[in-house]
């Protein structure tokens, strides 16, 4: 899956002008949290994807769902050299970008925009790579873009070139991610030489279906149909976030008829909603992963007994009733079971309290040791009830003398204390974005991942960074799989999570909502979506 943004100004109400719409039913989707922002690049969560990439961005390439195959994006064609090392990219023509208060794009997109979006985030010496602030380029960091990538440059107009220092089989599905959504070089150099180099996070400008009208954290965000936009023309004339926290409220919002769209519902919510002939239930088995991330750069957890003890202790089959009324599976590795190179032959640790109690003995622990647990406050398809879950694995730490204590933390905040290693244990999840294994494994286990802030156990291993590397160096599915099983078992073996579910995508819909697809990566398309 998908941190906080340093300006206040990001998070004031921002209204901008814009051309007057015909007037319509809009569309309004109960969202579950407020973005860290809209400069998508700077950020990992779901909700900040949602609202940034998904409706006001495009990237070179897509990823189709249906036929599992990377589809044209921005380019609408592209050659890979036989030796797997360069990258060619037609663009689209007359693509344009947004016309806003603030902004009047002089050209169309070009190959200016491509080379400055990913300069941007891979070259030190680019003066936007030095504003970016603490959050930096996560995903781009955390897969080593900048060591893979040797140069992006213009062929002519239309045309970009991408040069490798190395093979990478998921390069173009990396491409498909909402971090590689494409700017305006035009736009950056307003805002450069004006000193405004926050108002890219605020004021964002894409080449998407939606540009963004006007934003009041914690309460709502409004966006206007792009009629400029090169894609088919949506089938609303305004899109609006109301941004709802509780699961419960966003429930009775869809049912009032207040959103026409309620995203990550609570399973009890879910069953309400099949009885009522006003909703719609839509739902996928999703390709994400909840876990509990446990920190190896903190005593006693940097210890595998002591982590294999806590994951011993831990009660699934209780916790998944309770937390997702079975609307989730057993998670025993980072990714799916439905996924390629998923390796059957992991098992997951069994639940035994006086086998754990052993393991802690063993390790020097006998009588148990003081840590946290940190939750987020709001649930998400990942953790429909973050309180509940939390409560059930401090019973379950106490049982072996772990005393934990629960710290409800602000997602924001969650986000940015945890990407600087400042938790014990973590409930986290993760989204991936195309069906690549990778997509999980080298952002959340490899050492990239340590110095970004993604890999949650800040766990770096030399010899899982040379699976993981291996896995990517060739395109032969059936090399890739063998490299990934023998990384999911130093995983396992490690400890380096508590595997929780994987969990279904679930939205409740009206009745009078059509063209809206659940999405397994958790992304969102609204230009399809039409309200009767």
């Amino acid at each position: 899956m998908r941190f906080t943004p340093s300006a206040a100004a990001v998070f004031a109400a921002v209204l901008f002008a814009a051309p007057a719409l015909a007037l319509a039913k809009p569309l309004t989707v109960c969202t579950e949290a407020s973005p860290d922002g809209f400069d998508i690049v700077q950020f990992n969560s779901l909700v900040t994807t949602n609202a940034s990439a998904d409706v006001i961005f495009n990237t070179l390439v897509d990823f189709d769902e249906a036929t599992k195959k990377v589809v044209p994006g921005l380019a609408d064609k592209w050659q890979i050299s036989a030796d797997g090392l360069t990258y060619t990219f037609r663009l689209r023509p007359n693509v344009s970008f947004q016309t806003t208060g603030y902004f009047k794009p002089t050209r169309p997109l070009d190959a200016d925009d491509v080379v400055f979006t990913f300069s941007r985030m891979l070259d030190d010496s680019n003066p936007w790579h030095k504003v970016v602030g603490a959050n930096g380029f996560p995903h781009a960091q955390s897969m080593g873009l900048a060591k893979l990538v040797k140069s992006i440059t213009k062929v002519d107009n239309q045309t970009v070139k991408i040069e490798l220092t190395e093979p990478n089989a998921p390069f173009l599905s990396v491409l498909t991610m909402g971090f590689a959504s494409i700017y305006s070089a035009e736009y950056a150099d307003q805002l450069l030489k004006a000193g405004k180099t926050n108002d890219l996070n605020a004021q964002p400008i894409g080449t998407g279906p939606f540009m963004l009208k006007s934003y009041t954290k914690d309460a709502v965000i409004r966006y206007d149909v792009n009629p400029a936009y090169w894609g088919p023309k949506p089938k609303i004339d305004r899109l609006i976030y109301a941004i709802t926290p509780d699961a419960t409220v966003r429930a009775q919002k869809v049912k009032a008829g207040e959103c026409q769209i309620a995203l990550s519902p609570k399973p009890l919510d879910i069953a309400d909603a099949r009885n009522n002939p006003s909703l719609k239930v839509e739902q996928t088995s999703a390709f994400m992963t909840a876990f509990v991330a446990l920190n190896t750069g903190k005593k006693p957890l940097d210890n595998q007994k002591v982590r294999a003890a806590l994951n011993m202790a831990f009660d699934r089959t209780t916790y998944l009733k309770a937390v997702f009324d079975n609307t989730a599976t057993p998670a025993t590795n980072p990714y799916p079971p439905n996924t390629w190179s998923y390796d059957k032959a992991v098992k997951p640790w069994p639940y035994d309290v006086a086998k754990a109690k052993k393991l802690l003995a063993d390790a020097g622990y006998p009588n148990g040791f003081s840590t946290t647990i940190w939750v987020r406050p709001t649930g998400s398809v990942l953790n429909p009830n973050p309180k509940a879950g939390a409560e059930l694995l401090q019973a379950d730490f106490a049982k072996i003398g772990v005393k934990a204590d629960v710290k409800v933390i602000e997602w924001g905040d969650l986000i940015r204390e945890a990407k600087q290693g400042h938790h014990d244990t973590l409930f986290m999840g993760w989204a991936g974005d195309n069906g690549d294994p990778d997509d999980y494994l080298t952002p959340l286990f490899s050492c990239n991942g340590v110095t970004s802030g993604i890999n949650f156990s800040r766990f770096c291993d030399p010899n899982l960074d040379k699976l993981i590397d291996q896995g990517k160096r060739t395109s032969d599915q059936a090399k890739r799989t063998q490299a990934y099983e023998a990384a999911q078992q130093i995983i396992h073996d490690e400890a380096l999570w508590i595997p929780l579910g994987y969990p279904t995508a679930t939205v409740i819909t009206t009745k009078n909502v059509s063209g809206y697809q659940v999405s397994a990566f958790g992304r969102q398309n609204f230009a399809t979506v039409s309200v009767q």
